[in-house]
């Protein structure tokens, strides 16, 4: 407990400190004007693309990119944490041609941090990078403007989660004049960042200039609301409280988007008790087609059974007493307060060991990772592998199961309010890589740069090395594309014609075939008196070469080579990793709002063993006895290869499996990490598909 009252008065200190800090900021507005973020300069140079860009074709990309225009991105880059410095879009524009050679990306800074400058700025930056990528209608990369809708509650009934805004155009009168925020006024986070400030910049006009971006950030004024959008003015923080407020705006706006929900088991960001069906209300599914399934902040795809602590009425938070799916943390304490009590059996003990575990289970301590203290003399090993749902492919920190992929193919009853609404989401994966790095997951390398793990020279912080041992590098976004144009990308993603990937470029179609021989591709909603039949066909990844290719060395320097791509580039050699295995999830949705979710979900429902030649996988399967409604998708699994943090907390369990102590990834006191590499699966899941049969 003395650990967590002295970590609470250094919280104390700090924000002290950065009161102190905007004053005297204030003091020096005048004096010192600097651009708070560096813009960049992209690289003079075209990347090499197919000869047509005609035809049906699979295309990889990032629809998830922070750059250090974003508040946490920016206090991530400061020397104190990470020893790199601010990056730019024009950074983002330039790894992805040269170092990721994706096809297609997009901005996504956070919208609440986003001054009118920085968003024009943002703007500018993504319409040279288009300009820099030659032929429009065969472009080397498709670049997207957009931003990050981040809305964040603790009351779980209330809480909406982080959205991606990614706009089809560019052309100024296709655009909002300025991105949506989820909520008005200043985001605490803009305001606290200037704490960095103090042990980051070499010169006062560093400190001061980022403090300028705080300050206009904090001198915005909100737009008033009942007032047309086009009749708003330029400078005004629009904001969207609710996903329903928020597409209504875009309506508005009148251009072609496409929102995309993400993070959405992530218990950083979401609370104890987040539940997709509160949003079945807000949903709208010409806005929100898709789903962001996988990112380098873990996997959201399964559905675990197990319950999350809840309040009780007299408002304390009460752990579970049945241990389910994952052993909550809660619960952990519960059994080694039990374990260390002189007399177990007494009613002394009793009382500690409740106490223990209603401490653990309040969101102060889940959440903020502040458990030291709750159990006497217990480190971070000892926690073992609670709140996690480590048995599954790089899992989400801090596991929401209400908030998966599976349970929003299973959900579809809005409480008894709109029973007829349901999420027919299709799936990609992306990065949310906040180092202006799109498409981090072509090589597994440079582990607190590729991914978003962050490191304190000098401390050896626990719970920090906990959940920087669960930041991944990031997923890409698959898109079955009649051209690798703008408009036809943009297409496959409304027509949900997409698939994940957890950043390896496997190749994968999934079809629906019907009687008479025509193919209907993932993503489809189909109505069929037949039992359906299935088509799937998967390639792995090409094997990578060290170093990267010749091209890159004429568009970049050696020394921006090196400090951007860090030496390592996407460099396939003509060798594809073999695929093992393909399986397939069949997912019923509930028929009434209380039938529980779990046994309408069935993963695997099938599994079909593939060559082991490297060549592919392609298989046949049909579902005789289909349900009247279903979602079906497939899972494309490759051989194992090693992956940063690919055992995030290599554990050490006893006969029953169960995690006995824990072993994250360790940071070095002077700051070097470990890579801790190991060996994973890699793999790609398709959109579902969705077949009904009612009344058929």
């Amino acid at each position: 407990m003395l650990r967590l009252l002295t970590k609470t008065l250094v919280i104390v200190l700090l924000l002290l400190v950065a009161a102190i800090g905007l004053f005297l900021t204030s003091l020096a507005w005048n004096a010192s004007r600097g651009d708070p973020h560096a813009q960049g300069q992209l690289a003079d140079a075209s990347r090499p693309v197919a000869a047509t860009s005609h035809g049906p074709q699979i295309l990889f990309g990032d629809l998830h990119v922070h750059t250090s225009y974003s508040a946490d991105a920016h206090i991530q880059s400061l020397v104190l944490l990470d020893r790199e410095g601010r990056r730019s879009p024009r950074d983002a524009c330039d790894f992805a041609r040269f170092c990721s050679q994706v096809d297609f990306w997009s901005m996504n800074d956070h919208a609440e941090s986003l001054t009118p400058e920085l968003w024009s700025e943002t703007v500018d930056a993504v319409r040279e990078c288009n300009a820099s990528a030659g032929d429009p209608e065969n472009p080397d990369m498709v670049s997207f403007l957009g931003w990050e809708w981040s809305h964040r509650s603790m009351n779980s009934e209330t809480h909406y989660g982080h959205k991606n805004v990614v706009l089809r155009d560019l052309d100024e009168n296709r655009i909002p004049a300025r991105p949506i925020a989820s909520a008005p006024g200043t985001p605490f986070f803009v305001a606290f960042g200037v704490i960095g400030q103090f042990t980051d910049g070499p010169s006062f006009a560093d400190w001061s200039s980022f403090h300028r971006w705080s300050l206009d950030a904090m001198n915005l004024e909100d737009c008033p609301e009942d007032v047309p959008v086009r009749q708003l003015p330029n400078n005004c923080r629009e904001s969207a409280t609710t996903p329903r407020a928020l597409f209504d705006k875009l309506s508005e706006w009148g251009h072609a988007a496409v929102v995309i929900p993400h993070g959405l088991a992530w218990g950083v960001t979401n609370p104890l008790g987040a539940d997709l069906a509160n949003q079945l209300g807000q949903h709208d599914p010409r806005w929100q087609p898709l789903l962001e399934l996988y990112s380098g902040h873990g996997n959201s795809e399964v559905y675990r059974d197990f319950q999350t602590p809840a309040p009780s009425a007299e408002g304390e938070f009460v752990c579970p007493e049945e241990v389910g799916a994952i052993e909550l943390c809660c619960q952990r304490a519960r059994r080694m307060v039990r374990e260390r009590c002189g007399d177990p059996t007494s009613s002394d003990c009793d009382a500690e060991v409740e106490a223990a575990a209603s401490r653990a289970a309040t969101p102060f301590f889940g959440q903020m990772a502040l458990l030291e203290g709750i159990v006497p003399d217990v480190g971070i090993e000892e926690w073992g592998d609670c709140d996690q749902a480590i048995d599954s492919f790089l899992p989400a920190y801090d596991y929401r199961p209400k908030q998966s992929a599976q349970y929003a193919l299973a959900v579809a009853n809005d409480r008894g309010r709109e029973t007829d609404k349901r999420f027919r989401w299709g799936f990609i994966g992306s990065s949310d890589n906040h180092r202006s790095r799109p498409g981090t997951g072509y090589k597994e390398f440079g582990r607190l740069i590729m991914t978003d793990g962050v490191a304190y020279p000098g401390i050896e912080s626990g719970w920090d090395d906990r959940r920087s041992a669960m930041y991944f590098t990031g997923g890409l976004a698959a898109v079955h594309s009649n051209a690798r144009d703008r408009e036809s990308i943009f297409e496959a993603l409304q027509n949900k014609h997409v698939y994940a990937t957890s950043g390896d470029r496997i190749q994968l179609w999934f079809d629906l075939v019907q009687q008479d021989g025509t193919r209907l591709p993932m993503g489809s909603e189909v109505e069929s008196a037949s039992p359906p039949r299935f088509s799937v066909r998967a390639i792995g990844a090409f094997e990578q070469k060290p170093g990267c290719p010749e091209f890159v060395h004429d568009a970049l320097s050696p020394e921006r080579i090196a400090s951007l791509c860090l030496g390592e580039c996407f460099h396939p050699s003509d060798v594809r990793k073999p695929i093992t295995r393909i399986e397939i999830v069949r997912v019923r949705p509930q028929a009434r709002p209380d039938e529980p979710i779990a046994k309408l979900i069935e993963d695997p429902w099938q599994v079909h063993v593939c060559p082991a030649d490297g060549l592919g996988c392609e298989i046949e399967f049909s579902d005789p006895d289909a349900p009247d409604d279903a979602a079906y998708y497939v899972r494309a699994i490759q051989t194992p290869s090693p992956a940063l943090n690919g055992d995030p907390l290599r554990c050490e369990r006893d006969a029953s499996g169960q995690c006995v102590r824990s072993k994250p990834c360790r940071t070095r006191l002077d700051g070097t990490p470990e890579n801790c590499l190991s060996l994973t699966e890699e793999r790609a899941w398709s959109s579902p598909i969705f077949v009904s049969r009612k009344g058929l």
